[in-house]
């Protein structure tokens, strides 16, 4: 688990030089190595001594930076992405982890100076997504170590590839700027190459009787099929899911180490939700012929990195989920063997909406499987006593709530398990048994689960107040009514242009001039002033007059206020059809250009 070899050690303080022409990257951490120096006409870069004097027409600015995300090409410009703020959040396996607060985006577009006009336009269409890309949340690194392996896979690496720079050990799935990094990689800058994951980190420490435990939850999210919450469902072809999250929850105490490792993602086969402006779309699948054949791919690849596989499934066998459900059932039937196994768990006809505690019934299905594969642990010497030999695979429809309510749970067992194995706890003891570490430990599970349902759905996660407090709440069953209306919202109104931030970011689809890019539209007539906020304040204060109006209509004015309940609801009526028959309008994005690859 040692860091790389100190010849590639990245530089952990940086000073950045903006001049006039070019930007220069100083390693400040008194190393007295080289130079960054990236040119503002062409992006092109090279290793310099030292900074270049100034003078009165060469004045920089001056700013401390953390690290080099990468870079990112448009139409003509370049765009240099570094990140200007940080915070310190943990440690993983001794070595500091910070998350990233801030990003800035430098340009490199002297060169659209001599551009066509056109060109220039669909420039800054583009360039408005980088904005986006400034706010993405849940980003993480360390200098040290590799992020993006777990505790396993980290022991389990060769002193050879353990002395690679950071960003040669990394896993590509959970690299979130793999692409953005490929032009410093072919400039040879092993020092200034940052690996950054996206997902979520939070740990603890709690005493038990003498003893000193650390608690650590990281999740791991996958960049093959990133994306936000109905504009990337299901799998693609080659079997990547959709929100393909990796969770590591690690035990630290008296030098032993231990870490259990589950997975969540979306059902793995291609389906999809169009967004229509209805509050739940239809589920449609996607050349059903080819589901078999996509599922395989899947679990192949999950068996290769995990070992054997338990696929639970807890969407709802009737309604709108029964088609996605009996399809994957049948799906699985042909996938399932010794090495792989399918088990469906109607989490609402069994939990309902309150009776989360119905979840034992679950566990007790599945403590066979765990018991079997059990975890990773280290004694105080370092020595492998135990492996994780095999993973659960959790999905519901979003992969957020019930799959996080049901993580927690599973993530609890096998922390008790861990606790007993070390000899921190007596037989008969369990978590709730401390009541200081059980109210952490749940803190812990539902801000892991707040910020990998941010990421997808722009909200945090429903349910969120039973994996808090161990019970629903009437406050936390109104904070769900309101995280599913701003999901709404989203889902129609941002995150298709949130999707292709993404997309630009991941390299899944890169912008170039062809001859049949159309010239951006000018928005005219209704499509000029026509967007949802207003459509929606229209709504509300419309329903609000007509609720008043009625309240009215007992007065000795009844006809005329019943007049205007009539007007008032068919202004909103009227309104909301607007809407719903613009859908396209309100729903325009733009749109990226040539598949990578």
């Amino acid at each position: 688990m040692e860091a790389s070899d100190s010849r590639n050690k990245l530089h952990s303080r940086l000073r950045l030089w903006e001049f006039p022409d070019q930007y220069v990257i100083e390693p400040a951490d008194g190393s007295g190595a080289p130079c960054l120096d990236i040119s503002r006409v062409d992006a092109s870069m090279k290793l310099i001594d030292q900074v270049a004097e100034c003078n009165s027409l060469r004045v920089p600015k001056i700013h401390s930076i953390f690290g080099v995300v990468g870079m990112l090409k448009l139409l003509a410009g370049s765009y240099l992405v570094v990140v200007t703020e940080t915070e310190r959040v943990g440690s993983f396996l001794g070595h500091p982890i910070f998350k990233i607060t801030s990003l800035k985006v430098l340009p490199c577009d002297h060169s659209l100076k001599n551009s066509p006009e056109e060109q220039k336009k669909m420039e800054t269409e583009f360039s408005k997504l980088l904005s986006v890309a400034e706010k993405t949340t849940g980003l993480y690194f360390s200098y040290e170590v590799n992020l993006t392996l777990s505790s396993q896979r980290l022991h389990d690496l060769g002193a050879e590839s353990k002395s690679l720079p950071l960003w040669r050990q990394a896993e590509p799935r959970f690299l979130w700027n793999n692409y953005m990094l490929e032009v410093l990689i072919d400039n040879k800058l092993d020092q200034f190459l940052l690996p950054v994951i996206q997902g979520s980190f939070n740990s603890f420490e709690t005493a038990i009787g003498k003893d000193i435990v650390d608690i650590t939850l990281i999740a791991r999210r996958c960049t093959r099929r990133n994306g936000t919450r109905m504009w990337r469902r299901g799998a693609d072809p080659d079997g990547y899911v959709a929100n393909f999250v990796e969770t590591e929850q690690i035990v630290q105490m008296n030098g032993y180490s231990s870490s259990f490792v589950q997975v969540r993602g979306s059902i793995p086969f291609m389906w999809e939700q169009v967004v229509d402006l209805t509050y739940k779309p239809k589920f449609e699948i996607v050349q059903p012929e080819e589901a078999t054949r996509t599922a395989e791919r899947h679990f192949l690849d999950l068996r290769k990195k995990y070992g054997s596989v338990l696929a639970v499934d807890l969407v709802n066998k009737h309604g709108g989920e029964g088609r996605l459900c009996e399809k994957y059932a049948s799906v699985m039937q042909h996938i399932t063997g010794d090495e792989i196994r399918y088990l469906h768990f109607d989490f609402h006809r069994i939990c309902g909406h309150i009776h989360f505690e119905r979840l034992s019934i679950l566990y007790d299905q599945i403590e066979g499987f765990l018991a079997q594969n059990g975890y990773f642990l280290l004694n105080e010497k370092g020595e492998k006593m135990k492996e994780q030999l095999g993973v659960v695979r959790t999905n519901c429809i979003d992969c957020l709530d019930r799959t996080n309510v049901t993580q927690s749970m599973i993530g609890r067992k096998m922390l008790e398990l861990q606790l007993k194995r070390i000899g921190v706890f007596g037989a008969e003891e369990t978590i709730s048994s401390h009541p200081n570490f059980d109210e952490r430990y749940k803190i812990l599970w539902a801000d892991h689960g707040d910020d990998v349902s941010i990421q997808y759905s722009g909200t945090p996660a429903l349910k969120g107040d039973f994996v808090r407090f161990g019970h629903r709440t009437a406050q936390g069953v109104l904070k769900d009514g309101w995280s599913s209306l701003v999901r709404y919202y989203l889902n129609n109104f941002a995150d298709g242009t949130k999707q292709d931030a993404i997309d630009l970011l991941q390299g899944h689809y890169i912008v170039a001039v062809s001859r049949d890019m159309a010239p951006v539209p000018q928005k005219g007539g209704l499509e000029a002033i026509a967007n949802f906020p207003v459509a929606l304040a229209v709504v509300l204060i419309s329903f609000w007059f007509a609720t008043l109006s009625l309240k009215q209509a007992g007065s000795d004015y009844k006809h005329k206020h019943l007049f205007f309940s009539f007007l008032w609801t068919g202004i909103c009526v009227g309104v909301a059809a607007l809407v719903r028959a613009n859908g396209r309008i309100f729903c325009n994005r733009p749109r990226l250009h040539k598949p990578r690859g």
